[in-house]
């Protein structure tokens, strides 16, 4: 049954449809020896010649207590009295975006890699109080192309498990994120979009990453909100899989994996090729049957394409040739079924080794992909990539794992979704949150063919079955039941609570870093929209509209 996202969603647009407003918010009483007046003095203390971002001059900030209203991770590092103590932090590239930057940049001088620092850390609550103190661990700068900006995202690594502040049912682990959210000016993206997605895949039992926000200090100084999350990894209570012990080599285990354009980057016994059935051309799903074109997932290889291979990456541990060969054909042969089932009504099947298909007709086509795919999954990360319309869901951050140990069910399985801060209006995908896009032809990360950028492709996994009445009935039935829960308005609803909530810590945030007003190093990525908003709340209220848009267009097309 239909029915109204919620009245704060409705008020909500007809507040906003003018768009982000240029006002600033005013500022606020400040209050000495705390995280509040860090932020602030760092913004007065600017000149129109200083850096604007608030990335550099650590030394001249001042030294900050916790604040009431959020959580705070205070993070200390073994060497927190040298000079020098925070450069690993503020001037660190993953490599391979280094190489990248240098392949273009003519005389730019390759900084140093992330690596981790010992340090001890102290979670509080969010009266300020110490809840646990002195955990010993490391931290390090994570990510790929956001390790470029001047507010880095942060990898914790516990020397032992820790449950941290709650989240995942207390879950006690070793590794944690905090996502800088540097590039959406709500903070809120990947927020929003986990806690949907825990409302779909949670109820088939599959991961999907806790959040929080938090307020982070580093020896010392004030570095920001950040949001709090989860490594993607295998752990019985994250992606639950066989996870095989040290030096293992049998491939009855687990395999976690990552449909990637970075895999090249990996050792070779860490990634391999797709062949997408011989690359055999997909019809987009754009609400037209595909309005006559159709889309190869590989490009020819020769110097007029400009097409970039995407392949998988294994993020599990693997410990031989035999489980890389194994995982290889099979993730192969997965494709190779579905694709044949929705394309040529044919039924494929494995051989008991799983290591050959043959043609089959005891089974229907529908019948032989529900042998080797969790369909469920599948479905359900289908409607979360369509909902959020991420810019990166032809390139990165789209797992899937299989599991052949004890008591796996040997099925392609989709979950962990991950990587929305360029989703949700933010980059110029479904901008006015309306049209097809996840199983649709999408451009590259910079605009396209014609779009200022080099070619235009497709998700083959999102793809491959969306032609399938079968596979379209799950979908519709998932999003109605979604709906009829309530996981999108309140979703919307948590916008709206977390935008007043936060509000006096996303304003230091903002002090402290000004991105949202000088946003020259992202700018050209985003929206219209969401270039212009200038504070936290215009910039919440602008994900707002855009997402009660983007609900109503998803329950036209697939609620019943």
């Amino acid at each position: 049954m239909k029915r109204l996202i919620s009245a704060a969603a409705a008020v909500m647009v007809v507040l906003t449809m003018a768009g982000c407003s240029n006002e600033k918010t005013d500022d606020k009483e400040k209050k000495s020896s705390s995280a509040e007046s860090a932020a602030e003095n760092k913004a007065d203390n600017k000149s129109g010649n200083e850096d604007t971002d608030g990335g550099s001059d650590t030394q001249d900030l001042p030294e900050v207590t916790p604040a009431a209203g959020i959580a705070t991770i205070s993070i200390v590092t073994d060497d927190a009295d040298k000079v020098d103590s925070l450069d690993f932090i503020t001037e660190t590239v993953s490599g391979h975006i280094s190489e990248l930057i240098a392949s273009w940049t003519p005389g730019y001088k390759i900084p140093p890699e992330p690596f981790y620092k010992e340090c001890s850390i102290t979670l509080y609550d969010e009266n300020a109080k110490a809840v646990s103190e002195g955990l010993r661990g490391n931290l390090k700068v994570r990510g790929n192309w956001t390790t470029t900006y001047d507010k880095k995202p942060l990898r914790i690594k516990f020397d032992e498990k820790q449950s941290v502040l709650g989240l995942n049912d207390g879950a006690e682990m070793k590794n944690w994120l905090l996502l800088a959210e540097y590039k959406d000016g709500s903070m809120l993206r990947d927020k929003a979009s986990l806690q949907m997605a825990r409302g779909i895949l949670g109820e088939d039992g599959l991961y999907v990453a806790d959040t929080q926000l938090v307020d982070v200090i580093v020896n010392g100084k004030y570095w920001g909100v950040y949001l709090l999350t989860e490594q993607q990894q295998v752990n019985q209570n994250r992606v639950n899989i066989t996870d095989p012990e040290k030096d293992y080599e049998g491939t009855d285990i687990g395999y976690f994996m990552e449909f990637d354009g970075y895999f090249y980057n990996e050792d070779d016994l860490h990634q391999f090729r797709m062949d997408y059935n011989k690359n055999a051309p997909l019809t987009p799903y754009d609400g037209n049957d595909g309005s006559g074109r159709s889309m190869q997932v590989l490009g020819s290889g020769d110097e007029e394409d400009p097409k970039k291979e995407v392949g998988i990456t294994i993020h599990s541990d693997i410990y031989s040739v035999a489980q890389h060969d194994f995982i290889a054909n099979y993730t192969n042969n997965v494709y190779n079924i579905m694709y044949r089932a929705a394309y040529n009504d044919e039924a494929w099947v494995f051989d008991d080794n799983y290591k050959t298909i043959s043609l089959t007709d005891k089974i229907t086509p529908q019948e032989a992909v529900e042998k080797v795919v969790n369909v469920d999954s599948l479905a359900d990360m289908y409607i979360i990539s369509e909902l959020t319309c991420d810019a990166d869901i032809y390139w990165s951050s789209f797992y899937m794992d299989a599991d052949f140990g004890e008591g796996g069910d040997k099925k392609l399985t989709f979950e962990a979704p991950w990587d929305f801060d360029s989703g949700l209006g933010n980059k110029d995908r479904c901008a006015d949150g309306t049209g097809y896009y996840a199983a649709n032809i999408v451009p590259d990360v910079n605009g396209g063919a014609n779009g200022g950028g080099e070619y235009d492709t497709i998700n083959p996994w999102l793809a491959v079955l969306m032609y399938e009445d079968w596979f379209r009935d799950i979908i519709s039935a998932k999003w109605t039941a979604a709906y009829d829960a309530g996981v999108f308005t309140e979703t919307l609803d948590t916008i709206e609570s977390d935008k007043a909530k936060y509000k006096d810590a996303f304003e230091r945030n903002y002090s402290r870093w000004d991105n949202l007003v000088h946003n020259e190093a992202f700018a050209g990525e985003l929206t219209n929209r969401a270039k212009n908003c200038k504070t936290q709340e215009e910039a919440a209220d602008y994900l707002h509209e855009w997402l009660s848009a983007r609900v109503e267009f998803m329950n036209d097309e697939w609620g019943s």
